[in-house]
């Protein structure tokens, strides 16, 4: 470059001619001409395509190749040394880098190039993600559903057990609260749990769960193209995000409820970064976004998955494999089962029966023993064996009250007929309270039904009172005069009791 730029200063500048150039330098006059012509060495320049006698007959078969494996999945598409094997079978005579640098080339050139896109106020994006977790010692994998609004980048991130309709209805309702209001449009993937059926273009037949979460907030729906995540590439980065930066180190919590405490607080603290390119940071620009919201619903949505059955002879309801345990008199009645997040609510007519926490297990049994004491009094024999009480750890006082019972009973059978009817008020007054009740009743002797329930009727405590004139002014104009005793004397005297 050196003695480039000094040749040209020389030529141009006047201070030595071309020839003399040429007799110092001993270049060829067309060397001469290109440093004149050129401010900086163009390098190497063909002016034709080298031909390419052995690869180039395959190219368009390579291409065919290329094309075809855009139909199959990634992991059983064609890599180079398969493609070469197959030309080779087909006449191909040259060496496999050549096939190489052919795949290379044409893979470059059928690249996709994306457009920048721009994002208006009151959109939104949402997607489901996975990652460990270690929950109460055990490591474990949970979904974690995202939401993001691009135009802000404000975001909002809650983990579950299971991607599902219930937890994606559950996913929108504490995003729609976190934000304050809800996005006017929100772009998804064709989840299964939104869209039954993929219709032409960006028809959908939606999922039923998922109109009623529509027809509830009111938003627009958008679909991504089949396998075209980058319509959505703004939950898609949030995504790897959130797993690198709220789930790096593994997270060790008591339970998803802690878990998701974390994540909200997060989310909260992140609202105070600026992203690069934008004018502020994201909590304020987050009030832009607020403002082409729609209001709430004065009505939360009921974020559940419902199914209509019918309860076993057992007492049991089934819901997504697991039997959940309702009160006996509902045994052989049709029950309307609603599986929430984090709970199993299980109605009767409109009106709620029985509640218990949701398993994400498969084929559990979950009883409330309580369900069963009315059956248990008409068959008392089964206390021992009924399996509702298999696990039931009871105060001792229990214990202590059945061994007396069974001791004073009269006949045999009478004593456990009587713990099992003071075991039913627990049904009105919980356990802490018939075990305070029994407590007492053991002190005194009293171990009966009716006994025990003296002591669960409430009784305000007792305090001294003292009568006061305020406020009764007029009780002061009264004259209470001193008794006479010898009116009692008379009394006496005609015949009273001496």
């Amino acid at each position: 470059m050196e003695e480039w730029t000094e040749i040209r200063l020389r030529v141009l500048n006047g201070k030595a001619s071309k020839r003399e150039i040429l007799r110092e330098k001993g270049m060829h006059w067309k060397t001469l001409e290109k440093i004149l012509s050129h401010s900086k060495p163009p390098g190497y320049r063909m002016e034709s395509e080298r031909p390419r006698p052995k690869i180039g007959p395959f190219l368009e078969r390579i291409s065919e190749i290329l094309e075809s494996d855009k139909e199959v999945p990634k992991k059983q598409r064609h890599t180079a040394k398969r493609i070469y094997e197959r030309i080779k079978e087909e006449g191909y005579q040259g060496k496999y880098t050549q096939v190489k640098e052919a795949v290379s080339e044409l893979k470059s050139k059928a690249r996709e190039v994306f457009m920048p896109l721009t994002h208006r106020p009151g959109e939104a994006q949402v997607d489901f993600g996975e990652a460990a977790v270690k929950v109460s010692g055990v490591l474990r994998t949970v979904h974690f559903l995202g939401m993001v609004l691009p135009y802000s980048d404000s975001f909002f991130v809650v983990a579950f057990e299971r991607e599902c309709t219930e937890t994606w209805s559950d996913g929108h309702a504490r995003a729609f609260e976190f934000f304050e209001g809800s996005p006017r449009r929100i772009t998804y993937d064709n989840s299964k749990v939104l869209v039954s059926q993929i219709l032409q273009g960006r028809d959908r037949k939606l999922t039923k769960g998922f109109l009623e979460l529509q027809s509830h907030y009111l938003f627009d729906h958008h679909f991504c193209h089949v396998r075209r995540p980058n319509e959505k590439g703004v939950v898609e980065g949030l995504v790897k995000y959130v797993r690198l930066n709220f789930f790096v180190p593994v997270p060790e919590v008591r339970d998803l409820e802690e878990l998701n405490e974390r994540l909200v607080q997060q989310c909260r603290e992140d609202l105070k970064r600026r992203l690069r390119g934008k004018p502020a940071s994201k909590g304020e620009l987050l009030t832009e976004d607020q403002a082409a919201f729609r209001s709430l619903p004065p009505v939360p949505f009921d974020a559940c998955r419902k199914r209509s059955t019918i309860a076993s002879s057992l007492s049991l309801v089934r819901f997504d494999t697991n039997d959940y345990s309702v009160p006996v008199r509902y045994a052989h009645h049709s029950i309307l089962a609603k599986g929430y997040a984090d709970r199993v609510v299980l109605c009767h007519k409109e009106e709620q029966v029985a509640q218990h926490r949701r398993s994400w297990g498969r084929e559990g049994l979950f009883f409330d023993w309580v369900h069963y004491l009315p059956l248990l009094e008409r068959k008392p024999g089964s206390l021992d064996h009924a399996l509702p009480l298999a696990n039931v750890e009871l105060p001792e006082c229990f214990e202590i009250l059945h061994r007396r019972l069974k001791r004073e009973a009269e006949s045999e059978g009478e004593g456990t007929r009587q713990y099992i009817r003071v075991l039913r008020l627990i049904e009105i007054h919980g356990v802490s309270k018939v075990a305070e009740a029994v407590t007492k009743g053991l002190r005194v002797g009293a171990h009966t039904r009716d006994a025990v329930a003296q002591f669960l009727i409430p009784q305000p405590p007792w305090k001294p009172s003292t009568f006061r004139l305020d406020g009764r002014e007029h009780l002061q104009l009264v004259k209470v005069a001193r008794p006479d005793l010898s009116a009692y004397q008379a009394l006496l005297s005609r015949g009273g009791i001496p």
